[in-house]
Parts: structure tokens; sequence; C-alpha cells
């Protein structure tokens, strides 16, 4: 692999005082289930859920209700139409879902030629594809170099911002940084509840360009805390392209090299958008269909991609293969990786779950494509790190788990290979720190988010009210004296 160049540049320091970690202060007053513990008269507050939220399953089928939005057959409800993207992995023939190679298309274009297009021509594609989502078509060689100066321009944070980032934003979550450091720029926008087209576009070309250094600065912020040093900030550099400014930060003055940094861009390309109907971009068109602010749309779409069933497991593969090369000694040997695999599928190894990392997925059936792109890449990445070993691991665990689940689980359904698979294994050999995993997804996922909110904003124009079944008894009114 090429030398990363070393570079000395003037850099920002930030003292004890300016740095998060540094300001954590301990809140002095406990929660109330711990200050005043939870006795007899608190019992039906903390467990009440319990028991009056429990609705019998079988009336769910009784009054049709969609669960999570998706039909029976696991496919999800139809809720709106739009001209971003397409996620294909299935075909209905007959009523019945007929599994299908999986095709990832934006605006048209199949996922797979954007990224070949600009990898082969050893150049960033991913402000090409934010472009294409934002602007609706594949921008011309000016138009990509003014979209890349205004997401440069918008790289530094203001000075009175810094202030209070990241004084203020120790988490143990970076995902909640980045909620809370979007919020906090709502302060500094003259026209924050300002929803026109024009100023939308600036707010999603200004996260573009300042989200990337937000979480990479609240990393190496906190690790300067626990490592008792100051912290260095490099200044921003506005020919740099989002991966690039990704690794600057965490990388210092060890640096990077190009085909590092063209890894980690093939990587947001593939996670910049997946269609309207996942969970924190279908976040993103509830809020905007009621008219809020773009900040507020984007940071319930970070909560939403935190969260564990979505964007939050995407480290998981990578500590489960960890797991799999700690345990299995002979890594070519399918029979005794089969037998550990069957463990993990028991719950009696690795996080006890009975899950699988990296297999699955909610629309695909046969294929994910963005799998079948970043296999390809870290490959490639592989040899130059020295990990074709644990690359043909992954690869074998990638054939050998759907056989297995249906076995062990007695699943019958088509199990295709997720991105997930693969996308722990390429952050470690770009030496990028598992808090970031969903970071980058998110910084990623921007460009699909706000071509979803405008889409919602000036498109389909309605709040989105879907309706609920009541199911409770009538009640008599008892006043508080007589109650029990």
């Amino acid at each position: 692999m090429p030398m990363p160049q070393i570079r000395e540049r003037i850099r920002t320091f930030l003292s004890e005082r300016e740095t998060s970690a540094f300001e954590h202060e301990v809140d002095n007053y406990p929660m109330p289930s711990v200050s005043l513990g939870i006795p007899p008269a608190a019992q039906q507050l903390y467990d009440g859920m319990n028991h009056v939220g429990a609705i019998p399953s079988d009336l769910y089928e009784r009054y049709d209700v969609k669960r999570g939005l998706r039909n029976a057959d696991g496919s999800g409800v139809l809720v709106g139409l739009t001209t971003i993207s397409s996620v294909h992995g299935y075909k209905r023939e007959g009523g019945r879902v007929v599994p299908d190679k999986g095709e990832l298309t934006l605006r048209g274009y199949k996922m797979a030629d954007l990224v070949n297009g600009s990898f082969t021509d050893n150049r960033f594609g991913y402000e090409e594809v934010a472009y294409l989502l934002l602007a609706g078509a594949l921008p011309t060689e000016s138009q990509l170099a003014d979209f890349n100066a205004r997401v440069a321009s918008r790289r530094q944070l203001p000075e009175s911002y810094l202030q209070i980032f990241p004084r203020t934003t120790y988490s143990q979550s970076i995902m909640n940084v980045l909620q809370r450091a979007t919020l906090l720029l709502y302060a500094f926008d003259p026209t924050p509840d300002d929803v026109s087209p024009v100023h939308e576009v600036d707010v999603a070309l200004s996260l573009l360009g300042r989200w990337p250094r937000v979480a990479s600065v609240a990393h190496a912020a906190f690790q300067a805390n626990q490592e008792d040093r100051k912290f260095a900030i490099p200044p921003a550099r506005e020919e740099y392209s989002v991966a690039e400014s990704i690794l600057d930060v965490l990388r210092g003055d060890e640096g990077f090299t190009r085909d590092e940094a063209l890894l980690l861009d093939v990587m947001l390309m593939l996670h910049a958008e997946h269609g309207g109907g996942n969970n924190s971009t279908f976040a993103t068109r509830v809020l905007s269909s009621s008219g809020t602010d773009a900040y507020s749309a984007y940071a319930a779409a970070l909560g939403s991609l935190k969260g564990p069933k979505h964007g939050g497991a995407n480290y998981k593969a990578g500590e489960m293969i960890d797991d799999i090369a700690a345990h299995v000694q002979d890594w070519d040997n399918d029979d005794e990786l089969a037998a550990y695999l069957t463990r993990i599928l028991k719950r009696e190894a690795f996080d006890h779950t009975g899950l699988i990392y990296g297999l699955g997925h909610a629309v695909y059936t046969v294929t994910d494509p963005r799998a079948e792109i970043v296999k390809k890449y870290a490959g490639r990445l592989a040899d130059e790190c020295g990990q074709r070993e644990k690359f043909e691991l992954i690869k074998r665990v990638e054939r050998l788990g759907p056989l297995l689940m249906r076995d062990v689980r007695g699943i019958t359904k088509p199990i295709s290979t997720n991105i997930d698979m693969y996308t722990g294994f390429v952050y470690s050999m770009l030496h990028i720190p598992q808090d970031l995993f969903t970071p980058i997804f998110a910084i990623a996922r921007m460009a699909g988010w706000a071509a979803h909110r405008m889409e919602e904003l000036y498109g389909a124009a309605r709040i989105i009210r879907p309706a609920y079944n009541s199911y409770m008894d009538e009640l008599t009114y008892v006043s508080l004296p007589n109650r029990k």
C-alpha cells in the first residue's frame, strides 16, 4: 500500500476547558427510581404498561393492522410515491412475493454504475451522488465543481459555535453528539424556519460540509481526554472530499492514502440513499410533512438511525467476525466454522441473540447489490492490508450462514447477505473507530434524507397521519378518595 504523506499544518489546540470530555459534569440528582426507590405506591407507575398495553395478537389480524407498516408477507405497506430511488428485492406474481436479484437505482441510475464510474476515473464519487439526489440529475464538470465549492464553504464552524461545541457535547454516543450539534446549528441560522427550496438546499449543503468534522472532532476530543492530552484540530481543507475530511481529523499527522480515502468514498456512496421506507428516511418524511424546520427533521433522522434495529447495529457484524476468528482455530475448515455458527444460532455463543449479523434484509431476497459492490472493493484493500485470510473467512460465513439458518432455525425464505457483513471489516482496515461506524452512515445518508425531505415538502405536501384502532374498556370515573 502506498505510504501516506505526512503533512505539516497549523492546527487549533483545545485546552482541557475546551474539550467536551473535560467539561463533562455528573448530574447530582439521581433518577427517581434510584433516589426514591420503587415502593408499592410506585408499582403501577413502573409496571402498568406491561398490563394496560397488552393487546391480543389475534386482533392485529382481525382488524387487518399492518404492524410496522408491513404486509403479512413481510413487504412494506405502500404509503407514497417517489422519483428518488428504487430498492428492488422481489417480484409479485399472482399475489405472491417471488425472490429476485437485488437492484438499487438512484434517480434511474444503477448504483453499481455510479460507483464504478467514479472509481474507474480514480475520483471521488460521493459528491456526485449527493448532487444527483438533491438536483435530480448527474452534474456536469462545472456543476460538480460548483457543488463541491458550496459544500467546502460550509466546512468551517463559526468561532462562537466552537466556544460551545465541543464543550457541551460529551456523550456515550457520537450520534447523540450529532443530534445536539445539528440542533445547535439552528441557533446560528438567521432564518432557521425558512422552508423555501433555496434555504433547504443551503441547509443540506451546510450539514454535508460540517457533519464529517463534527463527528470526527467529537471522537478525537474524547480520545484526547482518555489519554490526558490536548487535542489538535486540523484546519478545514476546502479541497478535500467528504471522505478525506473524515480521515483528515481522525488520522492527524499520520495522514492517509488516496486508496484508503477512495474506499471510504465508496462506502459513503453505498449508504447515501436506500428508499423512502427505511426507518430514518421515513422519520425525516414524517417530520417534514408537519412543516417543521430542517434541523429538527434531520436530528430526528439521526435518532432513528442510532437505533439497534436500524443503523445502530452496523458494527455488530464486525464484532461477530472477530469473535468467530477468535474461537475457530482453522478458518478453512467448513465443519469447524459451521459448528461455531450453529452455536451462535442456538444462542450459545457470541452475544446470545441467535443472530448471524450481516445476513437477511427487509427488502432484498437473493442479493444486496451494495454488498456485492463493497465485497469487490474490500477484497482489493484486504490484499493490500494483508487481511486476505479474514476476508475469506467472511465469505465462508456468508456461504454457510443461510444453509445453517435453514437447518438450525427452520428459516425457509431466501436469505441474502446485506452490506453490514463487510462494513465493519472495511472500516477496521481503514482504522476507523467503532463509535464512528453509525455516524459515518449518517453522514452519507444526509443526501438521501435531504432529497426525501424536499420531495415531501414540495410533492406530497400533506401531513402524515396514519390511524390506530382503539382497544379498551369503557370505565366509570371514581373520585380520588375512593380509588383502590
